[in-house]
């Protein structure tokens, strides 16, 4: 089977499992939007839970698996399945060690981790109590969902991708049993938001305990002899360490965005998470997908010191990445409003969050093309075991991030932070009525930081292994953008059409967004058919193949 047909097929199989995960989670949103709208209790848990999510990122999904995946694989290629195996088990160990006294920390350290990323919540003693006492139950997790990180890596090594991609149904599934349990008994609002918390826990034990009777039937027997420290440990920290920064540059601009966030008006984090989470699902079932998918191929290339093999692969997993992310940016930008409503605005969640949410989505949606393309070009730095490059690059979008973030959320006046920005509103008068202000502004500046990361690891790349296939990318990208534009104007007139502006029910929404989804992903794919698009023309073929060996 050649790369290409392994990236493929993988993704399909990873972004399968994501869709359904990505469709229970927003259920999971719209349950919290219901029951705790974009207030107290819902800046509290999501800024609870935003820790220890941060933390999977920054040490499971994001740096862990990455800086795994690439040593396993020269052991798998060079030293056999048994040693391996055994490097796998002595990681298991090891791990979980270090990962009991990271909860530990974490549970005791809980006021001071909160007062750091959401000072803000200081002026109100309770919001502040609240949220450390709820990080202080989610913050366990962390010990789970590495573990589950750890299992992923292998199994995606040995080229079992359904069981990690699967996991996240599970936490959705224990969130929205835990929070509906706790209103059977109890209709106060704390009660259910603890239920809430605890549901996380739960979660996180029943993502592990899938990944175990996959990892017995790979032959991986956890329980046999293995050094508490191998060899192989030292070089995945060494990948693994600066790959926290390099890797996790999206994170951290979450982590500063909750901060400033935290210093607006209440509900400023509640409307970029709902936003944000809308913009994870494209993400999710695509971007990490592919990531996920091409991150064995590039290292299989990488071991065998395979450049050209290695560069094709990468340009075909940038390019099928684009070609299915660039719609995307258009659709979430057309439609943001109907889709906030008809996922969010019910009993707590009313019109004013969903314009704000809306407000919020526009500007995150602008950067997700460089998101989901730095989810293509990290790894490949990594399967080539370069963890120095990513994290240089890393440390300046964050600091572009901050920067811009404290720039364009506009005035602020809260405790001992004081910003008028007087500087730039004397430099432009009327700066404001332009550029917009808020938490809007803050996810505005996610989105042109992540721009600029982008930018700077393909050139980057680009000086490590050569020229990357640029011109083909390039026409590819145009051709995406033509067809998404034009895809673009036939979903506004089907959803001006079909959306009244206002008083609309739950039931027009739905039709709406359905029929202009579906019209859509129709012109979509047929206006890429027709210029020939590379992408659609080999997914097509794959397909086909699939349909005559059945």
């Amino acid at each position: 089977m050649s790369e290409k047909s392994r990236v493929t097929k993988a993704a399909g199989v990873v972004g399968s499992a994501t869709f359904i995960s990505r469709i229970l989670g927003y259920v999971r949103d719209m349950v919290v939007a219901a029951f705790f709208g974009a207030g107290f209790c819902s800046d509290a848990f999501i800024t609870a839970f935003r820790i220890p999510n941060l933390l999977r990122r920054f040490f499971a999904e994001g740096t862990l698996t990455i800086a795994f995946v690439p040593v396993f694989t020269g052991y798998l290629s060079n030293k056999g399945k048994e040693e391996a195996f055994i490097l796998a088990r002595s990681a298991i160990r090891f791990l979980s060690v270090l990962l009991v006294f990271c909860a530990i920390l974490g549970v005791v350290f809980s006021p001071l981790i909160v007062k750091v990323i959401a000072y803000g919540f200081t002026d109100s003693p309770e919001k502040y109590s609240l949220t450390v006492f709820l990080a202080r139950i989610t913050f366990p997790y962390v010990f789970f969902i590495c573990l589950v990180a750890l299992c992923m890596g292998i199994l995606n090594a040995l080229g079992h991708f359904a069981a990690p991609a699967f996991a996240p149904v599970l936490l959705n599934l224990a969130m929205i049993g835990t929070v509906y349990g706790v209103s059977l008994f109890s209709s106060d609002q704390i009660h259910r938001v603890v239920g809430l918390s605890v549901g996380v826990l739960i979660g996180g034990v029943l993502q592990l305990c899938l990944q175990i009777p996959f990892l017995i039937k790979s032959g991986l027997y956890f329980w046999k002899k293995a050094p508490f420290f191998h060899p192989g440990l030292k070089k995945i920290g060494f990948l693994m360490l600066p790959a926290v920064v390099g890797s996790g540059v999206y994170q951290f601009n979450s982590i500063a965005m909750t901060l400033l966030a935290s210093l607006l008006a209440e509900g400023s984090i509640s409307y970029l998470y709902f936003s944000e989470r809308l913009v994870q699902f494209p993400l999710g079932i695509f971007a990490i997908a592919i990531g996920t998918a091409v991150l064995p191929s590039l290292s299989r290339q990488a071991a065998a010191r395979d450049l050209d093999d290695l560069k094709e692969t990468f340009a075909y997993a940038l390019k099928l990445v684009f070609f299915i992310i660039i719609p995307s940016v258009f659709g979430l930008i057309i439609l943001r409003d109907p889709i906030v409503a008809l996922l969010y605005q019910r009993h707590a969640f009313d019109a004013y969050a969903t314009e704000m949410t809306a407000h919020a989505l526009l500007y995150f949606s602008i950067g997700l093309w460089a998101v989901a393309g730095v989810r293509i070009i990290v790894p490949t730095f990594y399967a080539l075991q370069d963890a120095r490059t990513p994290v240089r690059i890393a440390v300046v979008s964050i600091f572009a991030n901050i920067v811009l973030g404290v720039v364009l959320m506009g005035p602020v006046e809260r405790g001992w932070f004081v910003f008028e920005n007087n500087l730039i509103q004397n430099a432009a008068t009327g700066l404001y009525g332009i550029i917009p202000i808020g938490h809007g502004g803050l996810a505005l500046a996610t989105s042109l930081s992540s721009i600029l990361h982008f930018f700077l690891l393909f050139y980057a790349l680009r000086i490590k292994i050569g020229p990357l296939g640029l011109r083909t990318i390039i026409v590819s990208v145009c051709k995406s953008v033509l067809c998404s534009a034009v895809m673009g104007i036939s979903v506004w007139a089907v959803a001006n059409y079909m959306i009244p502006p206002e008083g609309r029910t739950s039931f027009e929404l739905l039709i709406g967004v359905s029929t202009s989804l579906i019209v859509g992903v129709a012109v979509y794919g047929l206006l890429a058919y027709m210029v020939k698009s590379s992408e659609v023309e080999y997914i097509l073929s794959i397909v086909g193949k699939a349909g005559l060996r059945k």
